[in-house]
């Protein structure tokens, strides 16, 4: 069971968290051209189509950590340190992304954009994903784990 928890668990982790990822940090220079283009309808579709991604992709990520406290139980750390500072990296990436990044988009989104928005966007944007890259690399390497690595 631990090895199904935990490939659900990886898998959700790169089909959800990845596209946030990667479309919250096209979502910056996008903006930009749609501001410097305000009547280009396609630049304002891509804004539009990669805040929708954002948002989506956001509430299926919650399976994320789900499958990971479900693995952690079976595999029995979860009082293990790595885990507990995963679980708060996670935590503080999930709020950036509420209470940050989704909400500079949707301001952007409705005109009230500058450039000087997309930059601190693009910061946002930055802090969330090097949190999930911590987040990947506790993953990968478990101080103290038993596989060796």
């Amino acid at each position: 069971m631990t090895k199904f928890l935990l490939a659900v668990h990886v898998l959700a982790a790169i089909v959800a968290i990845g596209p946030v990822t990667v479309a919250a940090s096209m979502f910056p220079p996008a903006a930009r051209r749609a501001l410097a283009a305000p009547d280009d309808t396609r630049a304002a579709e891509t804004v539009q189509l990669l805040h929708r991604i954002c948002k989506v992709y956001a509430v299926v990520g919650v399976v994320v950590p789900v499958f990971g406290f479900a693995t952690a139980s079976t595999m029995g750390v979860l009082g293990s340190a790595w885990l507990i500072v995963s679980i708060a990296l996670t935590a503080l990436a999930a709020l950036v992304l509420a209470a940050l990044v989704l909400p500079a988009q949707t301001a952007l989104m409705e005109g009230e954009g500058t450039r000087e928005r997309t930059v601190q966007l693009a910061m946002f944007t930055g802090v969330f994903n090097l949190l999930w890259a911590a987040v990947t690399i506790l993953m990968i390497i478990r101080p103290g784990s038993t596989t060796g690595a």
